[in-house]
């Protein structure tokens, strides 16, 4: 709250000031013509040259200030973020348990996979997740087993968090800072999904293939699988 305040009263300084210097270019341009007796064409042309000069003036000293104070979703409350050595943040922030590694597994659930593609951390829904890396969000949709799905991807990386909370705090093609909030949990029941196959064991439609509220996170290298306790 205390940045957001800061940033609109930078911004405000920054229109005042901009005031100011356009109201004196606009004195200036009435003494000249009034007191000095300046044509009507050589005001045109002094008044192109002081704007061009204010153009410039902004553009070099004041255009970047203001980006930096309005760009679009930044951190503003970031993570207590704990680096590895590889440079990616811990998804779950407070829950490291794995309840399903990658690699063969016995398939806890109709539909699921017997070789696992990710690794599975419980957690309660609604518990936060947090982006690994600064990147983009390029998906974000219902996906089969995955359930409701974010893909972040940078650089060859592409990462899935799947099983996630269905109501979206990103959108496609946002540039995401590494340690930002990006998603939560999902439910283990979510309704509505047209052609959902994925039911529990009292027919109720499920987030994908799913037993409980949990994060699958899931690692691509140029499309290829890896396990992503490799990165942690």
């Amino acid at each position: 709250m205390l940045i957001k305040f800061i940033n609109f009263f930078l911004i405000l300084e920054v229109v005042a000031f901009c005031r100011n210097i356009f109201l004196a270019f606009c004195q200036i341009l009435w003494y000249n013509y009034r007191i000095g007796g300046d044509s009507i064409q050589k005001l045109i042309s002094r008044t192109i040259f002081l704007f061009a000069v204010f153009v410039i003036f902004i553009s070099v000293f004041f255009i970047p200030v203001l980006e930096g104070t309005t760009s679009h979703r930044v951190l503003e409350n970031p993570e207590i973020l704990d680096l590895n050595p590889n440079g990616f943040v811990w998804p779950i922030p407070g829950y490291t348990r794995l309840s399903s590694p990658f690699g063969k597994r016995t398939a806890p659930t109709g539909g699921a996979s017997s070789f696992h593609y990710g690794c599975d951390i419980p957690a309660p829904q609604g518990t936060k997740l947090i982006a690994i890396h600064d990147g983009e969000i390029t998906f974000l949709n219902f996906l089969g087993a995955g359930g409701y799905t974010l893909t972040l991807s940078f650089d060859a990386f592409q990462v899935t968090y799947c099983h996630i909370d269905p109501h979206f705090i990103v959108s496609v093609g946002d540039f995401v800072k590494q340690g930002q909030v990006i998603a939560y949990v999902g439910p283990r029941n979510v309704y509505g999904v047209p052609g959902n196959p994925y039911k529990d064991e009292n027919g109720n439609p499920t987030n994908g293939a799913t037993t409980g509220s949990h994060l699958h996170i899931g690692f691509r290298i140029h499309q290829q699988y890896q396990n992503p306790m490799d990165f942690f």
